[in-house]
């Protein structure tokens, strides 16, 4: 069911603003050279004032991402000025001695989105929606249609 109100949901739904990013490391005596660094780093993106969730991904052989939301693109930004993550960020980009690749993205959420349930701030109702969001060509999403 459509809301704006996301207080009741996981702490990733209630974050305004998303980074994703990926860091391709020059091997295994590399990745073990980060940890401590990204120990400290971590430390400072749960201390930042809104943060809400993060989350690690691996990507073979040896790519390593991070997916954090924030509550607005303000508080993402203010953990991009950490000492930890700047340190960080200056060690892997030291020339292709520690890594190789690297990528960066941020994105803002939309203000409406969706919850069912427990996490249904209006309530617990479970309910499919009426109709689709629409497309960016349409005033209006077609009828959701059942299939069973």
């Amino acid at each position: 069911m459509r809301t704006t109100d996301f207080s009741r949901a996981p702490a990733a739904a209630r974050g305004g603003a998303m980074f994703v990013g990926a860091t391709r490391y020059r091997g295994p005596v590399t990745l073990l050279r980060l940890l401590p660094r990204w120990l400290r780093m971590v430390r400072d993106l749960k201390r930042v004032r809104g943060y809400c969730w993060h989350h690690l991904y691996w990507q073979p052989p040896f790519t390593l991402g991070t997916i954090a939301f924030f509550t607005d693109r303000d508080a993402m930004l203010r953990f991009a000025r950490t000492r930890e993550h700047r340190a960080l960020m200056t060690w892997v980009t030291d020339g292709q001695r520690n890594a190789t690749a690297g990528f960066i993205r941020l994105y803002t959420a939309d203000p409406a989105g969706y919850s069912n349930g427990r996490w249904r701030a209006e309530g617990d109702q479970m309910a499919a929606i009426d109709n689709f969001t629409p497309l960016s060509r349409e005033a209006a999403g077609p009828p959701v249609t059942v299939h069973r």
